[in-house]
């Protein structure tokens, strides 16, 4: 499904309308981040488990009235909603956890979908856990979520799954009684949580302890992309690069506002990332660069510096030279 760009409020209306989960990216052309989002969200539309699910970007500041309404305080920010109302809210530049978010509702909104009136209730049930099961490569039926699991069980298969940078995505049985029971006939499996990769199961939080002590279970989960290999891309996204509090339209620091006013002055062309939006690449970049501080400035990859450095070349008169990689 291609992704809608909603132009006014009646068009936004007229999608609130529609059956089923819409995804909207609350975001303006001005925060670059927004524009990584976009690309995030439109490789969600081509994957064929979300075929039933609306994507849309709504220009934030020029529908305003729809921004008051649902209480957008920053870009980008996405709404998941059902039947108008919002089942989800992700602030911030983070796609793995609007990933996540994106297929657990959809994997609920298929699960209460339309049964064919010709399956008996147990064939019917049958039908959608099956579906369930295979809305990711990777699924956990847990208590609770990743965030807050809802008991031991659940929370140290968190732990052991974010141990070994799995790629996963979770559904709370305590949401759903039929799933809880359900599950347990389908799986031949009277506990929980449970583990299933590509629609088969893995087994309960004893079964994944003893394979991964015995280095079976690491190979066979998908994987998270590693934090270094993430920063990696974002570095070398555009020739001269600024990580910055803020973007360059707001500052949100002293320090990142002189730096984009020195950056202006040279007229080149550059792209900003904000660190306040990801608190992963906040921390981070700090660790890979070896440098405690915002704003940091890179060129074709590699670090120039924070705003001393910067200023310290703009007064010997290399900072053109440095900028440009020469």
């Amino acid at each position: 499904m291609s992704v809608t760009k909603v132009a006014t409020e009646q068009e936004f209306t007229e999608l609130l309308k529609k059956d089923g989960l819409l995804v909207a990216h609350f975001m303006a052309n001005w925060a670059p981040q927004c524009g990584q989002m976009n690309d995030v969200i439109t490789e969600l539309a081509k994957q064929s488990e979300l075929k039933d699910v609306q994507f849309c970007i709504v220009p934030a500041e020029d529908l305003s009235e729809v921004s008051l309404k649902y209480k957008i305080a920053a870009v980008p920010t996405f709404l998941l909603l059902r039947g108008g109302q919002v089942v989800e809210k992700v602030e911030g530049a983070n796609a793995a956890d609007l990933t996540n978010k994106v297929k657990t509702q959809a994997a609920k909104a298929s699960l209460v979908s339309c049964a064919p009136t010709a399956l008996t209730p147990e064939q019917d049930l049958n039908t959608r856990l099956k579906k369930l099961i295979n809305s990711s490569k990777c699924m956990l039926f847990m208590k609770g979520s990743p965030d807050a699991p809802r008991c031991g069980f659940s929370r140290t298969t968190i732990e052991l799954l974010n141990k070994l940078e799995v790629d996963y995505s979770s559904f709370d049985i305590l949401s759903n009684e039929e799933v809880r029971q359900g599950l347990k006939t389908y799986s031949n499996w009277p506990t929980y949580p449970q583990l299933y990769v590509d629609g088969e199961l893995v087994g309960g939080l004893d079964i994944l302890k003893e394979m991964d002590a015995s280095g079976e279970l690491s190979s066979m989960l998908p994987k998270k992309q590693k934090l270094e290999d993430r920063l990696k891309m974002l570095i070398n996204k555009a020739p001269l690069m600024v990580f910055m509090k803020g973007d360059r339209e707001a500052p949100r620091c002293g320090f990142s506002k002189t730096m984009i006013g020195i950056l202006n002055d040279t007229n080149l062309p550059y792209e900003t990332f904000d660190i306040l939006t990801d608190e992963e690449v906040r921390q981070g970049l700090k660790t890979f660069s070896n440098w405690p501080t915002y704003p940091q400035v890179y060129v074709k990859g590699e670090l120039v510096g924070g705003l001393d450095i910067i200023k310290e070349l703009q007064t010997s008169g290399e900072l053109m030279g440095a900028l440009k990689g020469e």
